[in-house]
């Protein structure tokens, strides 16, 4: 569907008219000084544009360098943020897309877009910087995971699938190992699926648990070349192995990561924290709803570690919910129903 032919307002600030509560109607102009950047901020057939449009409810035109929104208030100083981000983002040479512009719509209900278009008193925008690509955050909750992966000794990172709790994990590893803060990788997750067991697969044990891995190596080819994933492994400065392997270790000098963590036994997850050595930082990723411990009835040791740990100093917990999904929309949807029924 085409778009309405943009128009101009000589308005250059907000200008809420006489109207009371939520619908009170304001009328915002913004002016960009890089003509250079405005095709990627518009996106093709500024498609940019029409998300913001259909996700907010505002009305936005664009003629040259000149934007005006129009609608509530409320959705009129969102949209404003939302490009205002969208435009730091493109100065910082980082790409957008509709995820991006998805992303930045769901952090604009917060006070501020802190981490996107960067603090109070100019403080640069939280990110991770890989090989492959620079990563912002894209909801408020990853902006405190961000800032506790690059602060706290160990973090338990909880919450449903899609909102980055073992992808940050691992661009923030990956971060370090390239500039020798860490000197090895190791990444680890119980070999636990419903209805299978590792005996019956075909293969040998590397053959048996890579399947249960995978999710790890995805990660790491999004943030480092293949090549140098393949050499790192095969130097052993990058490790992927079933929570097992870690038995009777001490992993110093290392960022260690453990994924799905609520198929964990508290034995296993006591030993797995216990190889804590020097210089190290641990991640331990998993959604304490999503328990598929053979027998059913098994406490889970993500949930009994959280609950005896919480607190401790040097240690930080971050709580993802499905406002934080930062997958396609439908994914979000998806986990409001499940959680909905209580699953």
């Amino acid at each position: 569907m085409a778009r309405k032919p943009a128009r101009a307002y000589e308005s250059a600030h907000l200008r809420p008219e006489d109207m009371r509560g939520a619908s009170r109607r304001a009328r915002a102009e913004l002016e960009f000084d890089e003509p250079g950047v405005l095709g990627a901020l518009f996106g093709q057939f500024d498609a940019n544009l029409v998300q913001l449009e259909n996700r907010l409810g505002v009305y936005i035109g664009a003629r040259g360098n000149h934007v005006q929104i129009e609608g509530t208030e409320d959705a009129v100083a969102r949209a404003r943020d939302v490009l205002r981000g969208l435009h730091q983002r493109l100065l910082s040479g980082l790409e957008i897309d509709a995820g991006a512009v998805e992303s930045l719509i769901a952090m604009s209900s917060e006070p501020t877009l802190e981490g996107i278009v960067g603090g109070i008193d100019d403080q640069p925008p939280i990110m991770i910087r890989t090989r492959r690509k620079t990563i912002v955050p894209r909801s408020a909750t990853q902006i405190d995971y961000m800032r506790a992966l690059a602060s706290h000794d160990i973090i338990f990172a909880l919450g449903p699938a899609g909102t980055g709790k073992t992808y940050l994990a691992v661009a923030q590893a990956v971060s370090q190992l390239m500039t020798g803060s860490v000197q090895r990788l190791i990444l680890s997750r119980p070999a636990v699926e419903a209805g299978e067991r590792l005996g019956f697969l075909p293969g040998d044990m590397k053959e048996k648990v890579d399947p249960y891995l995978r999710p790890l190596y995805d990660a790491l080819y999004d943030c480092m070349p293949p090549e140098q994933v393949e050499r790192r492994i095969a130097s052993g400065e990058i490790e992927i192995a079933p929570i097992a392997f870690m038995r009777g270790r001490t992993l110093a000098d290392a960022f260690v990561i453990l994924d799905e963590a609520q198929n964990t036994t508290p034995a296993q997850m006591k030993m797995f924290l216990t190889r804590f050595g020097q210089n190290s930082r641990m991640v331990v990723c998993g959604d304490p709803r999503q328990v598929d411990i053979p027998g059913g009835d098994a406490m889970s040791g993500l949930k009994d570690a959280v609950e005896r740990l919480e607190g401790v100093e040097g240690l930080a917990t971050i709580r993802f919910t499905r406002a934080d999904v930062v997958r396609h929309p439908i994914v979000g949807r998806i986990v409001e129903a499940y959680e909905g029924d209580g699953a």
